[in-house]
């Protein structure tokens, strides 16, 4: 005599899928990005040189991730041929953040409703604007589920206390220094430790760069630099 399958409801199904992949998420070192007077920050706590939770997607487009490894790897490259195929075959100002969040929100959302395992991840796309009205910064979540931010945003495990140390303070009216300092600092606050520079990693989307690329990161001497201004 056969056994009948063992069942599992939908309801209880997709809140196993979400548990476990919000305690992998919260395993990780927070990440956080911010606007400022002249363009974008991305900041993570990442003392590893090689293992980048920060990169550039496109002429304007930053990218930055907590969670696996080898998962948010995989969704960079994704959207960097997203990126270079948009380009080529229409326009390179047809590139936005708005469709690669659209196409990562549509990856996501299919691997946590048909795959045996949700990706740990979360993620920010940001987009540098002409103008700082129209910068964009856009979170995913592990399900596909997109929030549109406004200052600033943060991921990770940590993301609830670094939003919290942040709350009310506009960003975008600041310069560079100052708001690396703030993002240290909520970093920092939110692990109850001091960060010191190696164990940070950072870069901008910089709109007085006179380059089409405007990605640069930022290496330890600058971010010394920025810590003592």
């Amino acid at each position: 005599m056969s056994q009948a399958p063992f069942y599992v409801s939908p309801e209880q199904l997709m809140k196993d899928r979400a548990d476990f992949a919000r305690k992998g998420i919260a395993r990780g070192r927070s990440v956080v990005v911010l606007r400022f007077d002249e363009g974008i920050l991305l900041l993570a706590e990442n003392p590893s040189p090689t293992l980048h939770k920060i990169a550039e997607i496109y002429d304007r487009i930053g990218f930055a991730a907590v969670g696996k490894y080898n998962e948010f790897e995989t969704l960079r490259q994704a959207g960097v041929r997203y990126a270079d195929l948009r380009g080529y075959s229409y326009h390179r100002t047809d590139v936005t953040a708005r469709g690669l969040t659209n196409a990562y929100a549509q990856t996501l959302a299919g691997v946590f409703t048909t795959e045996s395992k949700p990706f740990e991840v979360e993620l920010v796309v940001a987009e540098l604007g002409i103008t700082a009205e129209s910068d964009q910064l856009y979170r995913l979540s592990y399900d596909g589920s997109v929030i549109d931010e406004a200052e600033h945003v943060a991921i990770g495990g940590q993301a609830d206390a670094i939003t919290a140390s942040l709350a009310g303070l506009r960003t975008s009216e600041l310069g560079l220094a100052a708001v690396f300092d703030h993002g240290v600092a909520a970093l920092a606050a939110a692990t109850r430790s001091t960060l010191p520079t190696e164990d940070l990693e950072a870069a901008v989307l910089d709109r007085t760069t006179s380059r089409q690329r405007t990605f640069r990161r930022l290496d330890e001497a600058a971010m010394s630099a920025l810590r003592e201004d």
